[in-house]
């Protein structure tokens, strides 16, 4: 399978944030020899924080990598880091308190295979996880089943 666009879908906290940060060290240089070169990062919480780190160690290595951090607010968030860009989804007409769900469902929409650590059912990162099951994007979850690279088929 060939993965171009990859996003990230998890918790603002993470209980083995060692393990996840391992496991991201380990899928995300298989997801490149699978083709992925843009990698969407929400920016809040311990997730997130993980992901954009890992992704950011990949293109270290591949400078052709592109993370990007996707805003929900113009004018509040996180900033993007070094060597990261950022790009504003179009929701100048969604309420505030619907954005970062909105920006979530921006993201799934872009990527051909979902990242995810989702650990409850419920919660944002567990309505993004649910919404691209919907869609029928690929996901590779943590922890994983026997494989770190086995992505789950839409």
């Amino acid at each position: 399978m060939y993965y171009k666009y990859v996003t990230f879908c998890g918790h603002r906290d993470l209980p083995d944030r060692a393990a996840v940060e391992a496991w991201l060290r380990r899928t995300l240089p298989c997801l490149y020899a699978q083709g992925a070169r843009r990698f969407y990062v929400g920016g809040y919480g311990a997730f997130d924080a993980a992901a954009a780190a890992a992704a950011l160690s990949l293109r270290a290595a591949h400078p052709e990598v592109e993370v990007v951090l996707v805003r929900p607010y113009l004018d509040a968030g996180p900033a993007p880091q070094p060597g990261m860009a950022s790009v504003y989804p179009p929701l100048e007409r969604v309420p505030r308190r619907f954005a970062i769900a909105r920006r979530n469902r921006w993201m799934v929409d872009q990527a051909d295979v979902v990242v995810a650590c989702v650990q409850r059912s419920w919660g944002g990162a567990a309505e993004m996880l649910r919404y691209a099951q919907r869609r029928g994007k690929a996901v590779l979850s943590f922890p994983p089943p026997d494989a770190d690279c086995e992505v789950n088929p839409p």
